[in-house]
């Protein structure tokens, strides 16, 4: 019997948006500032859920800079932020059948919303320049809670944005590709869906069932087929 689906919630980058790209390009720019070696585009895409502090010291490390200060560390996290605020879209895209994911979900009168560690102010740019700020019907971000991801309080937030109360939170799907995404979304009451595809270190690959997702997709097209095509889901 298929599940009736009230809403769906996704993480942002690397469950939705596939911003990678950019920050890579970010991470060259200020490794060719220094003189420094960029780190592979691989490793770079695995520290992306871990936000800009984890890629930062990844460049460092890379090139043997261990002995900065805290404030150096704050100051190439700013400059980091800083570039990536100018040029914030270049090649960032909606992951490949998640249009049509977003489409369909809308033509059905279906709300879909983002919850995101992502800071604000960068999560919104980034959707108003790639069009979609007008479509998601909610975002819940850092700055709108006492407690982030893993912590349920950023899922209760959105339920009430979306005007669904907590009891019918089983009623609302939660998508993302790392497990703090995981342990929110259950800790909430929502069935979770884990986009294997995102930005998934290769040690915690091996691991993943573990996480306790109600499903595992392992690439965007799988995740479209079981939202749109399997008959697991019956939207409201």
């Amino acid at each position: 019997m298929a599940q009736f689906v009230k809403a769906v919630l996704f993480d942002l980058d690397g469950t939705l948006i596939d911003t990678a790209a950019d920050f890579v390009r970010i991470i060259g720019k200020m490794s060719s500032e220094n003189n420094w070696q960029t780190p592979s585009e691989a490793d770079i895409r695995e520290q992306v859920s871990s936000g800009a502090s984890a890629m930062v010291q990844l460049m460092l490390r890379h090139n043997g800079e261990l002995t900065h200060s805290d404030e150096e560390l704050l100051n190439f996290r700013q400059q980091f932020l800083d570039d990536y605020e100018a040029d914030i879209c270049v090649d960032s895209c909606v992951f490949a059948e998640l249009e049509e994911v977003l489409t369909t979900l809308e033509q059905k009168g279906v709300p879909w919303g983002i919850v995101t560690n992502k800071p604000r102010y960068l999560a919104e740019q980034l959707l108003k320049i790639m069009q979609l700020d007008e479509r998601c019907a909610v975002l819940v971000c850092p700055e709108d809670v006492s407690r982030t991801k893993p912590d349920p309080e950023p899922m209760y937030m959105a339920l009430e944005k979306l005007g669904i109360p907590r009891g019918a939170a089983s009623c609302v799907l939660y998508i993302g590709d790392h497990i703090r995404d995981i342990d929110a979304g259950n800790a909430a009451g929502m069935p979770t869906i884990l986009a294997a595809y995102g930005y998934i270190p290769a040690e915690d690959q091996k691991s993943l069932k573990k996480w306790g997702a109600k499903y595992i997709t392992e690439t965007p097209n799988q995740l479209n087929q079981l939202l749109l095509s399997s008959g697991k889901f019956e939207y409201l």
